[in-house]
């Protein structure tokens, strides 16, 4: 038996826990047509498979047709379900971990015009701001039903094989009725007293408790501080958790804390990069020892040091290493192998919450494995028959593939310009917040040591730099350059900078800036926020009807805190078509592609951020001494069938090239093409 607190079993009425690490509850978004299929089902038993104590799914699964999923959630309150669940609870128990799932109505936290086109429900009549649906207030009858939908939708999931469920409460329906600042109904349920707030939810659970018997397991997650004034205070919550626990239906509590209403709240409840780690992990310790309740946590909690102090110190019965998961599913195991420095880390870049918010499915910016699982492996298998592999380019699409190249044995050589690995992702953690994003490099270059890749850093690669080495495959991740190209010009626009410049420290700001952004991602806000910094009055302008949409709305946060007190305007659905210098100002006119409309505006600088061009003149050296011209055949790709093509009798070797060589994408997209290309070399 180990000694390690994270490693001891943990008895939660009938199920041992076969130790304390578990993923908290969260909705990946990978249903089909409301049912969690085989994708689903792989992506936790891989976790399972890796040693988890407790996979949680569904965040959360809806127990009613009022309650349409605000992404692409499980659909509890449909029968066929059931046999799905099965499925996935069974591969889940074959590999020796409990599975559970949790139950929500959404209340305000959805749209009328998603699903079935009925009418929200609330406790209140005002809309919640993130999800823009003005309810009705819950009468009677809606009160009922959906007592009864929550206990017809466990009752489901102890049929399909769950372990148990776990009761949403925070910001959705139930919290509505639970919180002073969402309660405008008189009577039985209404704002007057606290047991009256909570009654729905003591009613759901004794439904829950009467339909799934006493051998089965109960929890609730919820938040006992709401952080806002007129909320529910630290006091209240353990007032609430007391009652939880008096009613004798709840078996554990799931402690959040914060309110999830806005962006920004949702961001300081589950925090994104830059923040404090485990910012609320105190605060579920008090509960846990104001009540003696089993207790449960996540947020932020990325790194194996942070969860074994929260289980060693008491603080927790078990610890939720969600998103941590998401970047690396084999935490566990790598603990039991002694091989913690091997694990993956959680960047923090909340790619995965921010798309499924954007109604895509949960990605790990790093681990383009997780989610794809039924096509991408966690671990790389050795290569039949080994070669020598040389890589241009040791930013995260290069080092990639060099990691998954000499994971399948191949000899790798890789060359790079600069003096240090990471391409592009040096300049975004110039940003402190972002600093995190290093890691992402850092890892890859201590696998790549591991496994003997030999660097050849301030290195410049000539085509016959290349070729002398007598590679079996090349691959040219050389990325990009910024594009100063206006759009759908020919030329390069005089007289700006690009963004880069500016975060780099290249190019000091001036004092009257525009940031022209027409990439909406991260360098946009980032060279406002450098500008603003240095006390330049700033324009960021965008074509489009949103400005940083790629960025997303968690990821958004912090540059919009970090820019509010300063003298920054958002100007939006405007084009920039030329800056010409007058004087020692520049002109910059702009119009619009709603109209022939133009204007003319003065600056001092005029910043663009518009994507990369490839650099790619490498590629085109080497294409016609290559055996496949550098032609990729995308059937393969997809399927996962290595490349053949040999198109040119006289070539040497395989070439192709990934990441931004080929487009401007993110870093998400450059890894992915170099572990779907790389696994079958």
């Amino acid at each position: 038996m180990s000694n390690d607190p994270l490693l001891q079993p943990y008895t939660l009425k009938h199920l041992t826990l076969r130790n304390r690490i578990m993923t908290t509850s969260h909705e990946p978004a990978y249903p089909e047509e409301g049912m969690p299929k085989q994708r689903y089902a792989a992506y936790h038993a891989e976790r399972a498979k890796a040693g988890v104590a407790l996979t949680m799914t569904a965040g959360s699964a809806a127990v009613s047709r009022n309650s349409p999923p605000v992404f692409n959630n499980i659909l509890a309150y449909k029968d066929e379900v059931v046999p799905w669940i099965r499925n996935m609870t069974d591969q889940v128990h074959e590999h020796g971990a409990a599975i559970m799932i949790q139950l929500t109505h959404l209340g305000r936290r959805t749209h009328w015009n998603k699903g079935d086109w009925l009418p929200a429900i609330s406790a209140t009549r005002h809309r919640e701001p993130a999800h823009h649906a003005f309810p009705k207030l819950a009468e009677d009858w809606d009160i009922t039903r959906v007592i009864s939908d929550f206990a017809d939708a466990a009752e489901r999931m102890k049929e399909g094989g769950m372990d148990g469920v776990e009761i949403m409460t925070h910001g959705h329906l139930l919290d509505q009725f639970i919180s002073p600042l969402t309660n405008d109904l008189d009577g039985p349920y209404g704002r007057e007293h606290l047991e009256s707030r909570m009654r729905l939810t003591t009613d759901i659970l004794a439904a829950v408790r009467d339909r799934v018997g006493d051998e089965f397991v109960v929890g609730v997650r919820f938040a006992p501080d709401e952080a806002q004034e007129g909320g529910i205070t630290a006091e209240m919550g353990v007032e609430i958790a007391q009652i939880l626990k008096d009613s004798g239906h709840v078996d554990y509590l799931n402690i959040n804390r914060g309110r999830i209403h806005t962006d920004p709240a949702m961001t300081d409840m589950i925090p994104v990069q830059g923040m404090k780690n485990a910012p609320h992990l105190d605060f579920a310790g008090t509960v846990r020892a104001k009540t003696g309740m089993p207790t449960f946590h996540a947020s932020k909690i990325p790194d194996v040091a942070t969860a074994r102090h929260a289980v060693s110190s008491g603080l927790l019965d078990m610890v939720g290493m969600t998103r941590a998961h998401m970047a690396d599913p084999h935490v566990v195991r790598k603990i039991i192998e002694g091989r913690e420095d091997d694990i993956r880390p959680c960047v923090g870049a909340t790619y995965c919450l921010d798309r499924i918010y954007q109604a895509g499915e949960a990605l790990c910016i790093h681990n383009p494995a997780t989610g794809r699982e039924l096509t991408m492996p966690h671990e790389i298998m050795p290569a039949e028959q080994t070669k020598k592999v040389v890589v241009v380019g040791a930013g995260p699409a290069g080092l990639e593939a060099a990691r998954v190249a000499a994971e399948r044995g191949h000899e790798v050589i890789v060359f790079e310009a600069q003096p240090d690995p990471g391409g592009q992702i040096r300049l975004t953690v110039q940003n402190p917040r972002r600093a995190e994003m290093i890691s992402i490099i850092d890892w890859r270059m201590a696998q790549c040591a591991a496994r003997d890749v030999e660097f050849r850093f301030n290195t410049w690669a000539e085509a016959e730099d290349v070729t002398a080495l007598n590679p079996d495959v090349v691959i040219v991740a050389t990325g990009g350059m910024p594009n100063t190209m206006l759009h759908e010009t020919r030329d390069e626009a005089t007289n700006v900078v690009t963004s880069w410049d500016i975060i780099s420290g290249d190019v000091k700001p001036g004092s009257n800036v525009l940031i022209y952004d027409e990439s909406g991602d991260h360098p946009g806000v980032m060279a406002a926020e450098v500008a603003a910094n240095a006390g330049a009055k700033v324009e960021v302008m965008t074509p489009d009807r949103t400005f940083a949409p790629d960025i997303m709305a968690m990821n958004l946060v912090p540059y919009m805190r970090a820019l509010q007190d300063k003298d920054v305007t958002f100007t939006v659905t405007r084009r920039l078509l030329s800056v010409a210098p007058d004087g020692n100002q520049l002109t910059a006119t702009i119009g619009t592609d709603y109209s022939s409309h133009t204007s003319e505006a003065q600056y001092d600088q005029v910043v663009v951020n518009y994507g990369t061009l490839p650099l790619d003149e490498l590629y085109f050296d080497l294409k016609e001494r290559s055996s496949n011209r550098g032609e990729v055949d995308q059937s393969a790709l997809i399927e996962g069938r290595a490349q053949a093509i040999a198109s040119n009798r006289e070539g040497q070797f395989q070439l192709f090239r990934i990441g931004d060589a080929v487009a401007a994408r993110n870093t998400h997209a450059a890894i992915y093409d170099a572990l779907r290309l790389l696994k079958d070399i």
